[in-house]
């Protein structure tokens, strides 16, 4: 069978619909489909009203796609793989891009799959799929790039499974509806009303009062009884208001264990803990050895105080796209544990191996080795332990050169996630003000879940 020549520009059935693709190609018959004399070697394929003649024997390298199993079928089966069919003319209806179907047929032509430079990447990646091609046909100048892009887009519609969307929050049925929501919009949407902002705020002066009155209690101010009184009071004052935040969020809750299982609230429980196990364990301990030592843990749960700071993640976008990246880049953290590992290792033994016979070396085993090498692998450098061989300098060299290019292989990654982290909660934060503010003005109500993707999607 001859090759298929390009289609003449007078030919009576496509005038009106000229294809997009150049007329050089080889994939178009000269003839007209009267002319065919075997209905099955050539067919018509009509792509979003651009017309093509195709022959069986462009498509049967890939009889694994849509168009290749096509070629194969019989008439009657033919309605399974397009969406329309003139049986009498031989030609089957798709109801696809056109556009993308030129880099559809240039795989047919060459064997390799090209991106367009302004074409969406998960548009194009629907349209293959549709047309059975793996993007894995991508040719290598193109694949980077658009595994790149694709990885771009598909973080700005982040979705993590411990952030709760509080507005999916539903009271109907549920006992005082209309309070709970009200409370629940107070505490939880601080973008929905003033008296929500004003409450935003207080609970932001609350956390930043009680980091300050843990800094200053620290301090030794001798025994200035009026200087404990107010700390003690400023304490107590903190830890009623977070107590109360975190009840009144619990009640107005519908679902106790998806509130229970929120890492926000989980935090929230952990910042007010240590203050009731401290203050039971001070009123209980006596002269039992028992409770004297629990006394001990005292010191450690005061610290426990600390995590009052991660409660401005509630009200921080910062906090929060920080969060969701060391949430979706454990994978990635992980592999730069294990490699930080390995590195220490093999770097912690051979520096003890060349400096344990030194006199008065700081190598004195393998575990302080693996000291210096974590302070030298991660640049750190406290200089409590050093080398004093030339081989023990050139290992402590290539010791660091190691860990700068261990530690800036997952960078570029987590930096990626972390915009798009960004850009999505501030897509989200712009989607539910702009919500309130035509329910305020009364206007048509739009859902704060469509008019985030459409944000995102813009972005």
């Amino acid at each position: 069978m001859s090759p298929p020549h390009s289609l003449a520009a007078g030919a009576e059935p496509y005038k009106d619909t000229p294809s997009p693709v150049s007329l050089d190609s080889s994939v178009f018959f000269s003839e007209t489909t009267s002319s065919v004399s075997d209905p099955l070697d050539f067919f018509v394929v009509n792509v979003g009203g651009s017309r093509f003649v195709l022959s069986r024997e462009l498509l049967a390298p890939h009889p694994e796609t849509r168009l290749g199993k096509l070629a194969r079928c019989t008439r009657g089966s033919a309605l399974e793989l397009c969406d329309d069919a003139d049986p009498p003319g031989n030609e089957f209806f798709f109801d696809r891009n056109s556009q993308t179907f030129q880099y559809v047929m240039n795989f047919y032509q060459t064997g390799d799959l090209h991106v367009r430079e302004e074409l969406c990447e998960i548009s194009f990646l629907q349209e293959i799929q549709y047309w059975g091609i793996d993007e894995l046909c991508i040719a290598p100048c193109c694949r980077e790039r658009y595994s790149r892009r694709k990885e771009q887009k598909e973080n700005l519609d982040v979705r993590p499974r411990f952030e709760p969307e509080v507005g999916d929050e539903d009271f109907a049925g549920a006992l005082c509806p209309a309070l709970r929501r009200r409370l629940w919009d107070l505490l939880e949407k601080p973008e929905s009303s003033r008296a929500a902002r004003t409450f935003g705020c207080l609970s932001i002066a609350f956390v930043v009062v009680s980091v300050v009155n843990m800094v200053l209690i620290s301090l030794d101010l001798g025994e200035d009884f009026v200087a404990a009184l107010l700390f003690d009071a400023l304490e107590l004052a903190c830890v009623a208001w977070f107590t109360g935040e975190l009840a009144l969020r619990f009640l107005c809750a519908r679902d106790k264990c998806h509130f229970g299982r929120s890492v926000l609230n989980v935090i929230d429980l952990l910042a007010i803990l240590p203050f009731y196990v401290t203050l039971a364990v001070e009123k209980l301990r006596g002269g039992s050895v028992v409770l004297e030592n629990a006394g001990r843990v005292v010191q450690v749960l005061r610290l426990l105080r600390s995590l009052r700071l991660l409660k401005l993640g509630r009200h921080s976008t910062g906090l929060k796209s920080l969060g969701w990246t060391i949430a979706q880049c454990y994978e990635e953290v992980g592999l730069l544990l294990l490699f930080l590992a390995v590195g220490i290792s093999i770097f912690a033994a051979v520096a003890f191996t060349l400096e344990s016979d030194r006199p008065a070396t700081t190598f004195s085993s393998v575990p302080a080795a693996w000291w210096w090498a974590t302070t030298s692998m991660t640049t750190v450098g406290y200089g409590d332990m050093r080398p004093d061989t030339v081989a023990g300098k050139v290992l402590a060299f290539l010791c660091i050169l190691s860990g700068i290019l261990i530690l800036s292989l997952p960078i570029a990654i987590v930096n990626e996630r972390f915009s798009a982290c960004y850009v999505a909660l501030k897509a989200k934060e712009a989607a539910a003000r702009r919500d309130t503010e035509e329910a305020a003005e009364g206007g048509v109500s739009v859902n704060a879940r469509d008019a985030r993707t459409v944000v995102v999607g813009d972005t």
